[in-house]
């Protein structure tokens, strides 16, 4: 399965689970990592691709993929969608993304 099947699956359960649902929303998190950290060439292209809306649950994790890939690439990638976005909000999410590129 490529990354945009998996992220279409993992992001419509996140879609679904309730807001209390902290197992849920943390397990989520987790797969939605685990994926987008396997081949930074094939993220930065998903996300550039990516709607809106998908983006802004993939947001939700932006630091920890970041610190996981230390990719100045994929900061430049998440500041781009920010632009693309504003009204997103992201930029709070990508600064402290960018604190942990070492």
């Amino acid at each position: 399965m490529d990354i945009e099947n998996k992220m279409n699956v993992i992001l419509n359960k996140r879609k679904s689970l309730n807001l209390n649902d902290d197992y849920g929303i943390q397990k989520s998190w987790n797969q939605i990592i685990e994926v987008l950290v396997e081949n930074e060439r094939n993220t930065i292209k998903y996300l550039e691709n990516c709607s809106k809306s998908d983006l802004y649950w993939i947001s939700e994790v932006f630091e920890d993929i970041a610190e996981i890939l230390q990719s100045k690439e994929l900061i430049h990638c998440f500041k781009k969608l920010d632009e693309k976005y504003p009204e997103l909000n992201m930029t709070n999410d990508i600064d402290i993304a960018e604190s942990y590129i070492i």
